[in-house]
């Protein structure tokens, strides 16, 4: 079917937001409200300052990029309501209703955004939303749950453990012995609620370990504390659909940086990714089959992108990770994958859009009284 004879949506685009990837969502959104325009779509901005407040205006996009928000002029929406007035003020302007939306696509990465906050505002107030439920949000945004749930599944994970920020407060040299006898040195450590490798730092002895364990805890109540990989290879898989999810071929990055930093993935440009990745075609179908099998882990729907390492020596693969909203930036893998595999950005936002509204109907034969 062609993009004129596509049913043409009015899409509301949400970015921003409180979390540490701010930054990132604007860049994602960006190209996600062109790939939306390009599909045929109407494209309602709604920007989320870092201090939670909505901005649901034509210029808000630019607005959050000036870093203008202090400025803005009218009423700011969802600030210091009552919990009872939240949802049906989120769809307002400051002097006019917003017109109908019909399907939400939240471009938030991260804490208040992809961890199932987000959505359950959205499932409350009815409205078709792109990208995985609550349940699946969450999963994917914690870590160190997500890892119990792949292990259940039978994925393979490599050798790891979780550190309470309250304990590690509380007894330092108890966290540090434990980890260290449970454990092998080079470690790396990471907040098990963050995305885009936000607080992620590598420990190969106990003064790193310890000022890693510091820095995570700026971010989360927990910290994922996993054994690096030797001869790490870092390969990507990005997954679309509902019930019956399939899986793009697998890409690898090429690191600027020791590993795939915050600066590695946005700022240095000096990062390669390599798609399809260079690996044989009976890797390829094991590294796809698992990414599926973590999307279902997880009871993911719509998108995800699924994060492995490899020993690049054995070619042992380890489930890493999954980001139920992943990058939408002209450099992020999520999209060039599927393009790679045949789809190209504007048909796959359009799809996202039929999946969202695919479940949303199928969420309204639900009954809700007895």
């Amino acid at each position: 079917m062609t993009t004129t004879q596509r049913k043409r949506y009015r899409v509301g685009v949400l970015f921003g937001g409180r979390s540490g990837e701010h930054e990132v969502s604007l860049a994602s959104a960006k190209n996600v409200m062109e790939a939306l325009r390009q599909a045929g779509h109407e494209v309602v901005p709604i920007g989320i300052t870092r201090e939670g407040r909505w901005l649901p205006q034509p210029d808000a996009w630019l607005q959050l990029t000036a870093e203008a928000q202090e400025r803005t002029v009218g009423r700011h929406l969802l600030g210091q309501e009552r919990a009872g007035e939240l949802v049906p003020r989120a769809w307002q302007l400051s002097e006019q209703p917003l017109p109908a939306i019909d399907v939400i696509f939240p471009v938030l990465h991260g804490p208040y955004g992809e961890d199932g906050t987000v959505q359950g505002l959205l499932e409350m107030a009815n409205v078709p939303y792109v990208g995985s439920g609550v349940l699946g949000s969450a999963l994917g945004m914690d870590k160190a749950v997500a890892r119990k749930l792949f292990a259940h599944h039978g994925l393979p994970q490599v050798r790891h453990c979780v550190v309470q920020r309250h304990r590690w407060r509380a007894a330092p040299d108890e966290v540090i012995a434990e980890v260290e006898a449970a454990l092998a040195y080079p470690l790396f450590v990471k907040p098990a609620n963050m995305g885009s490798s936000v607080g992620v730092s590598k420990a190969r002895n106990r003064r790193q370990l310890q000022d890693a364990l510091d820095y995570a805890a700026r971010y989360d109540r927990k910290m994922l504390v996993e054994e690096a990989v030797p001869h790490a290879r870092e390969i990507e898989v990005s997954v679309l659909g509902n019930h019956e999810p399939v899986a793009s071929i697998a890409g690898e990055i090429i690191p600027a940086n020791e590993f795939y930093d915050y600066n590695a993935k946005y700022e240095n440009e000096g990062s390669q990714l390599l798609i399809p990745a260079p690996i044989d075609a009976a890797l390829m179908e094991q590294v796809r089959s698992y990414a599926v099998r973590a999307f279902q882990a997880l009871e993911c729907e719509g998108l995800a992108r699924v994060d492995f390492l490899m020993n690049g020596e054995t070619q042992e693969l380890f489930v890493n990770e999954i980001n139920t909203m992943p990058g939408f930036t002209r450099i992020s893998m999520y999209p060039k994958l599927w393009e790679a595999s045949g789809v190209a950005y504007p048909e796959l936002v359009h799809r996202l859009l039929e999946l969202a509204l695919e479940r949303h109907q199928e969420r309204q034969e639900f009954s809700t009284v007895r």
